[in-house]
C-alpha cells in the first residue's frame, strides 16, 4: 500500500471519528496555487481544470477532473470512481453530490491551521455559488479538525521515514563537526553541510536560504534567518538549526558546539550551566509527553524549567509538530500568545511528533538551543534520534 493510500484510508477512519459524511478538496490550476491537502489525497502532481476531489465516511472515493487528467488520478490508485468532463464541471459535480448525499461536507478553510486552509477565497464563493438552490448550501463544515488529525497522525511508514531522516541528519551533523575549524564562515559551514545532503540524496527541510542556520558566537543573531560572514573563533558557542526531507518526511534537529579557547580542557561553567538547563527543560517536557494532555502545559513545563534557573523568557513556542513540512500544524506545545490562537489548547495524541526545542542565551558567548524530535505513543514519548547529551567541544 503507497502512503498515500494509506493516509486516504487514514482520512476514512477520522471522518466517522468527526461525524463528517464527505471531505471534499475543491481546487483548480494547482500549479499556481496548491491545496496543502493536496499531497494526503493526489500526491505531488498537478490538476489543471476546475476538480472535486471527494472521500466519504462510507470509504467512496470520487473524483471530478478534467479528462485530460483522468487517468493520471487513476494511476494514484486511491479513487474508485474517476469521473471526467471536457466542456462543464458543474453538472457532473452536483449529480455526484446529490447521488452522496452527505449531511456535512468538510471543505479546507480553517482560522487554526494553515494546512487546513487551501480553500481560496473566490474557489469557496463558487462553490457556494454551485450549491445555491439546493440542500448542501447550509453543510459546509471546516476540514480542520479532519486535516489536523490526519497530518498529525503519523502512520508507521510515516515514522519509519521520519527516523530516517533524522539519522541522516545526525550524521551531517558528525561528519560537519569533524571538519570545522577556526577561520571558517558561518556560510562556509553552510555550503559544506548542504553539500552532504547533496551527497546523501535528500532534499531541504525547508527554505535552502535558511537551512542550516549557523550561528557562531555572541555577535550571530539566532532564528529564520541564515548564515553569516561571521566567522568561528575560539571561545565561540556554535548553534545550528538543521533539517532534511526523505520520503517526504523531515527532520528538524539543533545542536551545539563549544570551541575550545587555548589551555581549556571544557567549556566555561556559564556554558555548561546553560546546556544542562536546556537539556533539563527538554526531558522533563518528553517525559510528561503523553497522549490527552493539551499542548500548553507541555510548554509550561520547559518554560519554566528555564525561567525558574534565572534565564530570561524565549519568545516562541516549545515545540511543533513535525512531518511533511518542518511546521506540520495541528496541536502547538506553546504559550496562549495572541499570535498562536487555539493552537495550544489543542490535545496530544498517539502518533503525533514534535520538537521540543527550548533556548537561553550565554552572554559573550552566543545562543544555546537544541531541538529534538520526539514521537508519541499509547505509553509516552521516544525520541526518534539520540538526543545531544552532552556539549560538542572543538579545538581552537
Amino acid at each position: 500500500m503507497s502512503l498515500i493510500q494509506e493516509k486516504v484510508t487514514q482520512a476514512v477512519e477520522i471522518l466517522n471519528e468527526k461525524d463528517i459524511d464527505l471531505w471534499l478538496t475543491f481546487v483548480r490550476e494547482t500549479s499556481g496555487v496548491r491545496d496543502p491537502a493536496l499531497n494526503l489525497v493526489l500526491g505531488p502532481g498537478d490538476l489543471t481544470w476546475l476538480s472535486a476531489l471527494m472521500i466519504t465516511s462510507f470509504n467512496q472515493r470520487v473524483a471530478v477532473v478534467g479528462s485530460l487528467e483522468a487517468e493520471a488520478v487513476r494511476r494514484v490508485g486511491v479513487y474508485d470512481e474517476i469521473i471526467s468532463y471536457d466542456t462543464g464541471f458543474r453538472q457532473p459535480f452536483l449529480e455526484t453530490i446529490s447521488r452522496l448525499n452527505p449531511a456535512k461536507i468538510a471543505v479546507n478553510f480553517s482560522f487554526n491551521n494553515v494546512h487546513a486552509d487551501g480553500l481560496t477565497h473566490s474557489m469557496f464563493l463558487l462553490l457556494t455559488q454551485y450549491f445555491k438552490n439546493t440542500p448542501y448550501a447550509d453543510h459546509l463544515v471546516t476540514s480542520e479538525t479532519l486535516i489536523s488529525a490526519l497530518r498529525g497522525r503519523k502512520t508507521s511508514t510515516e515514522i519509519d521515514y521520519l527516523r530516517h531522516a533524522v539519522q541522516i541528519t545526525h550524521e551531517i551533523f558528525q561528519e560537519t563537526f569533524s571538519s570545522i575549524k577556526v577561520g571558517m564562515s558561518e556560510k562556509e559551514i553552510a555550503a559544506m553541510m548542504q553539500q552532504l545532503m547533496k551527497a546523501k540524496k535528500v532534499g531541504s527541510a525547508w527554505s535552502p536560504e535558511n537551512n542550516p542556520a549557523v550561528n557562531s558566537g555572541p555577535d550571530s543573531q539566532a532564528g529564520h534567518s541564515g548564515p553569516t560572514d561571521i566567522q568561528v573563533q575560539a571561545g565561540h558557542l556554535l548553534h545550528f538549526d538543521f533539517g532534511v526531507k526523505y520520503q517526504e518526511m523531515c527532520s528538524d534537529i539543533q545542536r551545539m558546539a563549544y570551541v575550545l579557547r587555548p589551555g581549556e580542557k571544557e567549556a566555561p561553567a556559564e556554558v555548561r550551566r546553560g546546556f544542562a538547563t536546556i537539556r533539563a527543560a527538554i526531558e522533563n517536557l518528553r517525559a510528561a509527553l503523553k497522549p490527552g494532555v493539551k499542548g500548553l502545559d507541555m510548554d509550561t513545563i520547559a518554560r519554566r524549567t528555564v525561567m525558574d534557573a534565572g534565564y530570561p523568557e524565549y519568545m516562541y513556542a516549545t515545540g511543533h509538530q513535525l512531518g511533511r513540512v518542518a511546521h506540520d500544524g495541528g496541536t502547538l506545545l506553546g504559550p496562549l500568545w495572541e499570535k498562536y490562537d487555539e493552537d495550544p489548547l489543542g490535545l496530544v495524541e498517539v502518533g503525533n511528533v514534535f520538537t521540543i526545542e527550548p533556548g537561553l542565551p550565554i552572554p559573550g558567548y552566543g545562543y544555546i538551543g537544541l531541538e529534538e524530535d520526539v514521537v508519541v505513543t499509547g505509553h509516552g514519548a521516544e525520541y526518534l534520534g539520540a538526543p545531544q547529551k552532552e556539549l560538542v567541544l572543538l579545538r581552537g
